[in-house]
């Protein structure tokens, strides 16, 4: 009986040990388990401002291919745009609509803006806030340089842009689809208060923070499936642009293409003029590659760019011809006007305009600085050799040998001369004798041509 109650003892001994070592097991998988969890409770944050440009679909491109790749919640986007390219528009809503993550698209801060095209990507998200005091819509087409479309064509573009955006909010109700027709039709514009009334729109909220408390639970369609975000508890991971994106994105500063068109002719033209060198020539072709390119993400009035050839045409023409300036004023003038031209053609966008300021500035650095380059490299070229044989002609000599006459060249007088520290044969025109003082006329191979100084 005692051998059996120790043998019992020990059995409930050896199950205590067993639940408690089990219970340390489990208790440790849950420790391990809750942070890899929390991990995967996270949404990725980028923060963009500027004009709709391809350096912009890249970036969102990245960030979405980043979201999946790390099973975030969602990527969430702060926009601030005043609008861009139409066909670089809809290659963000084709990225958006067939992302397998939900995209969010936030208004903010306060001030911002999405506007032309920043409404139509925001339409694309698969939810969109906006802060106090934002504004979205004026998305109306206009051509290439700013200016207003020929009817037809207008009207083919609206239609279309109008259609795209009917697919991306009829989801949101009547009255979203109505304002954003409106938007397209008429360049309406409206607040944030007003968008959340129609529905175009999820939440006002006055920081990301906010946003994602107020998204919470929302049921979003994403690439064919119902997605519940489940975003209040989520952490947030900055996205930022990568340094060959924001330089291209950079490159849509009207004020920045003006001035790298300025630096690449004046190095290309430091480069011809000192051949033999590769550095001003490289920077010269890739500030103009990159003004080029700058102008391609913009609106711009390619006759300005005429304008501005014209104007360093004239430029050149100053120092080639004495004009007492007449030339300079009329290349400053055309610069000038090619700069606005480029930008300021009626119907160009706020956000590819330069200011007047702005412009006059390149246009007096340019001009001041390309007549200084040229005129230097001008009076290089007629400058006296100072150098070689050339160099020796006006040069003075003494005679060491009378120069007297040869009979092999018939009214020639032959004789030796001391110039510059050397012996050199020489040859007059009349006989001059040792000790006095000639002046070079001429170098004919190792024969100097001299005259006699008169005293």
């Amino acid at each position: 009986m005692k051998r059996f109650l120790v043998s019992n003892r020990d059995d409930n001994n050896t199950r205590l040990i067993l639940v408690i070592f089990l219970a340390m097991i489990l208790g440790l998988v849950v420790t391990v388990a809750k942070p890899v969890s929390a991990q995967n409770q996270h949404v990725l944050v980028a923060k963009i401002e500027g004009p709709v440009t391809p350096a912009m679909a890249s970036y969102f491109d990245r960030i979405i291919q980043e979201a999946e790749s790390s099973n975030a919640q969602a990527a969430l986007i702060v926009l601030d745009t005043p609008g861009g390219a139409v066909d670089v528009t809809l290659d963000i809503v084709q990225s958006f609509r067939n992302a397998s993550i939900p995209v969010i698209i936030y208004i903010g801060p306060a001030g911002a803006q999405a506007a032309s095209a920043g409404s139509v990507i925001t339409a694309a998200a698969h939810a969109a806030g906006m802060a106090p005091e934002t504004v979205i819509g004026a998305a109306s087409p206009v051509d290439g340089s700013g200016a207003d479309i020929e009817e037809t064509l207008f009207q083919k573009i609206t239609e279309d842009l109008k259609a795209t955006m009917r697919n991306l909010v009829e989801r949101r109700g009547e009255d979203a689809v109505v304002l954003a027709e409106s938007m397209i039709d008429e360049a309406r514009a409206v607040t944030s208060k007003e968008a959340l009334e129609v529905g175009l729109i999820d939440a006002v909220a006055v920081d990301v923070d906010d946003l994602l408390q107020q998204l919470d639970g929302k049921v979003v369609e994403v690439d064919g499936q119902q997605v519940t975000l489940e975003t209040a508890g989520a952490s947030q991971e900055s996205f930022s642009l990568n340094p060959i994106e924001r330089i291209l994105h950079a490159l849509s500063n009207p004020l920045l293409i003006g001035l790298l068109m300025t630096i690449g002719v004046q190095a290309i033209l430091i480069e011809i003029s000192n051949p033999g060198g590769w550095a001003a020539g490289f920077i010269g072709v890739l500030c103009l590659g990159m003004a080029l390119y700058g102008l391609g993400t913009l609106p711009a009035n390619w006759l300005g760019l005429g304008l501005i050839v014209l104007a360093f045409i004239l430029f050149l023409l100053e120092v080639k011809t004495p004009t007492t300036g007449i030339l300079a004023v009329a290349g400053a003038i055309t610069f000038l006007a090619g700069l606005l031209v480029l930008f300021n053609s009626p119907g160009t966008p706020d956000f590819a305009r330069i200011s007047l300021s702005g412009a006059i500035g390149i246009t007096l650095f340019t001009t001041v600085f390309f007549i200084f380059l040229v005129t230097k490299a001008v009076q290089a070229q007629q400058k006296i050799p100072i150098t070689g044989a050339e160099g020796m002609v006006g040069m003075t000599g003494l005679v060491r040998y009378d120069l007297v006459a040869n009979d092999k060249v018939s009214g020639l007088y032959q004789g030796t001369v001391l110039v510059n520290g050397e012996l050199w044969t020489a040859m007059a025109d009349e006989e001059i004798t040792t000790d006095e003082q000639v002046v070079v006329k001429g170098v004919d191979g190792f024969t100097i041509r001299v005259k006699r100084i008169s005293i």
